[in-house]
């Protein structure tokens, strides 16, 4: 039985890969990822630059602050008031995190883990709202409580979002009931 095949059955196949192609396309893929990351940087420290003249909130509550029932949740970030896209770049007002806030008629009190904890005055608080989203984070229909307030002479909208639903109700209804201006 001679069914052995013939070397001359056999074709040899094209290279499958053209290496210096392929390291080219990489370092290409590699420079574009560096020139967006490298942009996004620039934009962030020009909007720094932007923002500079915004003064430091209070990083801590008043003496006598009693500051209520604490409810854990989500920093969302502080955007400028009108514009939800325009996040606040100085101060970590923009920077995500997690967060405990209490409130009493003094003001707001919002301490955070991994960026710089803020108090703000009663008499900044100019309206509190249930919102879709602020500074960028978009949430579902009303999950986000969003205050707005006054900051040297910007109003602000600062977001935050309870942990659980009971939670954020407690928050919305309690600073609303502390809080009763609207003028947004």
């Amino acid at each position: 039985m001679t069914t052995l095949l013939q070397a001359a059955d056999y074709t040899e196949q094209a290279s499958v890969t053209d290496w210096p192609a392929r390291v080219a396309l990489i370092l290409l893929m590699i420079g574009l990822i560096a020139l967006a990351l490298w942009g996004m940087r620039r934009g962030w420290v020009h909007r720094q630059q932007r923002q500079a003249d915004l003064p430091a909130p209070a990083d801590l509550p008043p003496p006598g602050f009693t500051g209520g029932q604490q409810v854990s949740g989500l920093f969302a970030g502080t955007g400028v008031h009108g514009d939800w896209m325009d996040r606040i770049a100085v101060h970590d007002l923009g920077v995500r995190s997690r967060a405990e806030m209490s409130w009493d008629s003094t003001g707001i009190w919002i301490s955070r883990q991994g960026a710089r904890s803020l108090f703000i005055p009663a008499g900044a608080v100019l309206d509190v709202r249930s919102d879709r989203g602020v500074a960028g984070t978009v949430r579902a229909k009303d999950s986000m409580v969003v205050i707005t307030w006054r900051l040297g002479d910007r109003d602000l909208d600062t977001g935050y979002r309870a942990d659980a639903s009971s939670d954020h109700h407690t928050v919305l209804d309690g600073l609303m009931a502390t809080f009763p201006t609207g003028v947004s």
